[in-house]
């Protein structure tokens, strides 16, 4: 490995050692996404075994994340959740199996509109958590409570 490969490698592993669960799980988006675009352009230059690697990289996260799903916080989100996670997995496996693009463009629809979705959630906690301009104007001390994600990734 080397010198740039090792110091990268350190980074991302500090970086995800360092992450909240929120984070982590963006990580995950982000992720997905990388290796499915990566699959789509290696497909799309008849690259097969490198579109069949990324694309496994793309299912494995999948897999994860369905995984991390916390069912007794919030049964029927994660239920939906596991349900369209499973949608974009098998997409990813017909795009690997058949060679088709468009069932890695289906994919990476859902996956980057999920991870914007996602940004938008961690935004409106960030800001939610903030203590108002009223209570700072009548003296409140204390922050407001941080709300918290219903579904555990």
């Amino acid at each position: 490995m080397s010198n740039t490969d090792q110091a990268k490698s350190e980074y991302l592993r500090t970086k995800v050692l360092t992450a909240s669960p929120e984070e982590l799980h963006l990580m995950l988006y982000d992720g997905a996404i990388k290796f499915a675009e990566e699959a789509k352009r290696a497909l799309a230059e008849g690259r097969l075994e490198e579109a069949h690697h990324a694309t496994t990289r793309a299912q494995n996260i999948l897999l994860e994340m369905s995984a991390g799903l916390n069912r007794e916080l919030e049964p029927a989100l994660c239920g939906k959740l596991a349900s369209l996670y499973n949608f974009i997995y098998r997409r990813l496996v017909e795009g690997n199996m058949k060679h088709e693009v468009s069932a890695l463009d289906d994919a990476l629809k859902i996956l980057n509109y999920q991870r914007e979705t996602w940004v938008m959630l961690m935004a409106k906690i960030v800001a939610q958590s903030r203590p108002t301009e009223s209570a700072e104007k009548d003296g409140g001390d204390e922050p407001a409570e941080r709300p918290s994600l219903s579904v555990s990734v």
